[in-house]
């Protein structure tokens, strides 16, 4: 039986809209793996999801997935929302069209290669790899 890959991302901003950070955490079996990077002018949430995405990017073949993220915006987005935006043009429930379409875009077509439960943590709450991955974002942001 092949174990199960673990991801744990976050994203950060310092400011919102600022200076932006995302990193990931991705552990399989006995390896680990960490990534992170920045961004000039974005936000929080914009961060959240690319923390998300350069994970998926970073694999090389479709994977069974347990994924972290103290985003409910991502996890909530992911597992609910988007249907309705698919339905509807990209438009959320007040007919306006949604924010970080293109994010949402990419996330969509990376989710579809994979089979991935989703998890919510609570964020700043001693969860330990929570905890590095939020260090990782904040490293994406001081490296800008």
């Amino acid at each position: 039986m092949s174990e199960k890959l673990f991801i744990y991302t976050d994203g950060a901003c310092s400011g919102n809209p600022g200076k932006g950070g995302w990193g990931a955490l991705l552990i399989y079996g006995e390896h680990r793996k960490e990534i992170y990077g920045g961004e000039y002018d974005t936000t929080n949430n914009q961060m959240e999801l690319k923390a998300v995405i350069e994970a998926l990017k970073s694999l090389k073949k479709p994977t069974s997935i347990d994924l972290w993220t103290d985003s409910q915006y991502v996890k909530n987005g992911i597992t609910e929302w988007i249907t309705n935006w698919k339905k509807n043009g990209w438009k959320n429930a007040q007919k306006k069209p949604i924010k970080n379409k293109e994010l949402w875009l990419e996330l969509d077509n990376l989710v579809s290669l994979h089979d991935i439960s989703w998890h919510w943590v609570k964020g700043h709450n001693g969860h330990t790899e929570n905890e590095r991955v939020d260090e990782l974002a904040r490293l994406g942001i001081s490296e800008l």
